[in-house]
């Protein structure tokens, strides 16, 4: 038999080597995976190593998770169709007499994107090739501008079809459409938050976003004229969006035509070509293997962790500390806030829900004025999702920061990226904090939806 630890003790040398490893730079993946076999053989025997098939078989095949790679493909697929840059400059010429008319038009086509992207890194990338360097030809603030930019781009995270929703829902055995639909709302509130601040502000101080040259704007009907070229990307989201909501298909069949649908608007943009496919192909692969085995090696550690009672001992240390329902599920935000500073979103999914979701639901719907169970868990996964956004624009390692950095002038300084990005955070956390005091934010829709 293996060594018998403490599980105060084992927590502390679970998690502690899991972040001393990460701050050495090593992958994710491997870390936890990594770590999960040593433990198991430092815990118990050889024999005890059969928990790693049998945590990863039902994840190998699990139906839903199909819908993660053909999301991405259909992402990738319509970003290299060339439609951000037409969508952007569609929405700017539609809003550029505004004051702070590019930072809001570039708020917006991030929320359209998202819709069709669910993955984050592609978003911020392209707008800040895009609209980056046309906000600082305007004379923008920087601040604003990179801010925009970023706050749109973690959008992905949240609005459906989101990567993140699709992995929530699999690892708490949750209706993958339910959180869909509770995420719209959540969504287009931050947005507007978004836009309602970078206008106000260019408004009070208009040399912060100055509006377009009058030789730039465009008559009502020339508006129309140019709406019309965005026909075609949003009846694909419409269609896709249409079908999960309406119940016609499981998020995994409107992935399916998703994907069929990005190869037509490719080919009525003349962009279908061998290149754009095998592109798209390769992004796709990529980014669905790195996600597949995080959740592989998270799944192994965290199964460990809950067999050698972790799960019991976390839910004893929160009741211990005499918070009461409210104070352990603000506890619990304020946990995944810190690891958002540090970890990988799809890390910290499969580190924390697996021991969060039970807890909360120990603690009843009655505690937080909820009606029932199913409303308690699609409620707090859309609180999750929202709090996975701030990860993203959370210094120092946040990944919107990163990506933006990564395009931005060289003359921009990273403490400038982390500046801008501050008040967003702020505005990310008010939007937190209204869907936790107003579930109905969150629980109308799917209630409307579903009944």
């Amino acid at each position: 038999m293996g060594l018998e630890i403490e599980i105060g003790w084992l927590t502390l040398i679970m998690f502690g080597s899991l972040l001393l490893l990460l701050m050495a730079g090593l992958p994710l993946a491997f870390v936890t995976g990594g770590l999960a076999c040593v433990f198991l053989f430092v815990l118990g025997d050889w024999q005890t190593l059969n928990i790693v098939p049998s945590r990863i078989f039902p994840l190998m095949t699990n139906y839903q998770l199909s819908a993660i790679p053909l999301f991405i493909f259909m992402a990738a697929m319509l970003e290299r169709a060339g439609i951000i840059n037409d969508m952007f400059d569609v929405i700017y010429k539609v809003l550029g007499g505004v004051k702070g008319g590019l930072a809001a038009a570039t708020i917006i086509a991030s929320t359209v994107l998202a819709a069709m992207v669910g993955v984050i890194g592609a978003a911020v990338v392209t707008m800040g090739i895009i609209a980056l360097p046309a906000m600082l030809k305007r004379h923008y603030n920087p601040e604003i501008a990179m801010g925009s930019i970023m706050a749109g781009g973690t959008l992905g995270i949240l609005i459906p079809p989101s990567i993140l929703a699709i992995i929530y829902a699999v690892v708490a055995e949750q209706s993958v459409g339910e959180l869909f639909i509770g995420a719209v709302f959540p969504g287009l509130l931050l947005s507007g938050l978004y836009v309602l601040y970078v206008v106000a502000r260019s408004y009070i101080n208009p040399e912060l976003g100055p509006p377009a040259p009058p030789e730039e704007r465009i008559s009502f009907r020339e508006k129309v004229r140019v709406m019309s070229k965005m026909s075609a990307p949003i009846a694909l989201i419409v269609v896709v969006l249409g079908v999960i909501f309406s119940g016609v298909a499981t998020p995994v069949e409107a992935a399916g035509i998703g994907t069929f649908g990005a190869f037509i608007v490719a080919a009525i943009h003349r962009k279908l070509d061998w290149p754009t496919v095998q592109g798209a192909c390769l992004t796709t692969l990529k980014a669905t293997a790195m996600v597949i085995w995080i959740m592989f090696g998270a799944t192994i550690f965290v199964g460990l962790y809950v067999l050698e009672g972790g799960q019991q001992f976390v839910a004893g240390a929160m009741q211990g500390m005499g918070l009461g329902p409210w104070g352990i599920l603000i506890f619990m935000q304020l946990i995944l806030i810190f690891l958002g500073m540090f970890l990988d979103w799809v890390g910290i999914l499969l580190l924390c829900v697996p021991i969060f979701v039970p807890i909360i639901k120990q603690l009843g719907a009655a505690s937080f004025g909820l009606d029932g169970p199913d409303e308690l868990v699609l409620w707090f996964g859309v609180l999750y999702l929202v709090n996975m956004q701030m990860s993203f624009l959370s210094p120092p390692f946040g990944y919107a920061l990163f990506y933006l950095r990564g395009v931005a002038p060289p003359e921009i300084p990273m403490t400038r990226i982390f500046k801008a990005a501050i008040p967003f955070l702020l505005i990310q956390l008010t939007g937190l904090v209204l869907c936790m005091v107003f579930p109905e934010i969150i629980t109308w829709l799917p209630e409307a939806v579903y009944g």
